[in-house]
């Protein structure tokens, strides 16, 4: 099996960026969701409510952050001193803010109050003592450091999608960092840890969908193949700890290094059993 996406998101729940090479963190890819738009009271905001977030451009820049959406774009540089503290998801973050004039300026871009913040180099979060065995260092990632999909199961939900009538969708929709070329279809759901460039990457939670799956990720719109319906089928998950359906796994590294466009990627840890899942047929 062989590493053939690699994708950072600069700003959660802005547009992916491809990459070709990667640094790998105990946090996560670097650059990946290292900032984040919030309410004026640092309540985090994703594609879910604000599907515009998909047509924003970012791109690192010395000190912070360069965007881009419709036309419009503005360089964002950070004072560590200038701060607020936001929250993820049952997280929460001391974070650098941007200024006034930025956050004015974003608010007019989506016609609604917002913030910019960065989770700088004095910012942390650790998420998934449950899962990981040990609380896992993390970004702006709504969960954990890594997210890991398959060539194999996307095919597989597009089958079922083109059988409802259906159009194909991208991976894109799944906002991954790292997918594995494999023929069979979820595969994944028995790696227990893989090897990638000598880093181990522990698969310690499927990822639950949302309806970002349902997003076009250049315009927000929800128009195309619906993954929600297609998953329902087969991979709606019978375990009241994680619920609804699922695609992909989280990862944790549990070491440092660089991952490359063609590293192979090999099974290390096996687990015994598949996740349980609820078998529904077509509709």
């Amino acid at each position: 099996m062989k590493v053939t996406g690699l994708n950072i998101h600069p700003l959660k729940s802005g547009r992916a960026v491809p990459q070709t090479t990667v640094t790998v963190n105990l946090d996560g890819l670097a650059g990946d969701r290292r900032f984040m738009v919030v309410e004026p009271d640092g309540h985090f905001i994703t594609q879910r409510e604000l599907q515009a977030l998909a047509q924003v451009e970012a791109m690192h820049i010395a000190g912070g952050l360069h965007l881009r959406m419709n036309g419009n774009e503005i360089a964002v540089r950070f004072d560590p001193d200038r701060r607020i503290d936001v929250r993820v998801w049952s997280s929460d973050v001391n974070a650098a803010v941007a200024d006034d004039v930025v956050n004015e300026t974003l608010s007019a871009w989506f016609g609604r109050p917002v913030k910019l913040v960065h989770m700088d180099e004095e910012a942390e979060r650790f998420v998934g003592t449950e899962w990981a065995g040990a609380a896992a260092p993390v970004g702006f990632a709504d969960g954990f450091p890594v997210l890991i999909t398959t060539t194999g199961s996307l095919a597989d939900l597009n089958r079922t999608l083109v059988g409802k009538g259906q159009e194909p969708v991208g991976m894109e929709r799944f906002r991954t960092n790292i997918l594995i070329d494999c023929d069979e279809p979820w595969a994944e759901d028995l790696w227990e840890s893989l090897e990638i460039a000598g880093i181990a990457f522990d698969l310690v939670k499927p990822c639950a969908r949302c309806i970002m799956t349902t997003q076009d990720q250049t315009t927000g719109d929800r128009i195309g193949g619906n993954p929600i319906q297609g998953l329902a089928e087969k991979r709606m998950s019978a375990d009241r700890r994680v619920t609804g359906v699922l695609f992909g796994w989280n990862a944790v590294p549990r070491g440092e290094g660089t991952v490359r466009l063609g590293d192979e990627a090999r099974v290390i840890r096996r687990r015994s059993e598949r996740w349980p899942m609820k078998v529904r047929g077509s509709e």
